[in-house]
């Protein structure tokens, strides 16, 4: 299992949400500001199976132009002003839809 944490510039966040529902993906969307971005943004957090996160990481790339992703640390590589999205792809031992 793997989460993404997707923090996404808000002119991007409707149609990543659209995406993510298409693919048959569920997501929690945080309304978020500053860091990484400079601006308002969305963040959305996304519990996959291994065999799901590449269609997960599509959507969102597809969408958002410059995505950057960080996998495996908690460090984030430098935005540019281009990055319409960062994206954290993290470990998850178990996850639980009650």
């Amino acid at each position: 299992m793997k989460m993404i944490v997707a923090v996404v510039r808000d002119e991007f966040a409707a149609q990543v949400t659209e995406t993510l529902t298409r693919k048959g993906l569920s997501a929690t969307k945080l309304s978020s500001t500053g860091g990484f971005l400079k601006a308002g943004n969305t963040t959305f957090l996304i519990g996959v199976r291994e065999d799901q996160l590449e269609d997960a990481l599509d959507a969102i790339r597809g969408v958002c132009p410059g995505t950057q992703v960080s996998q495996g640390s908690a460090k984030a590589g430098k935005t540019t002003p281009q990055s319409a999205a960062t994206v954290f792809i993290l470990g998850v031992e178990r996850m639980l839809k009650v």
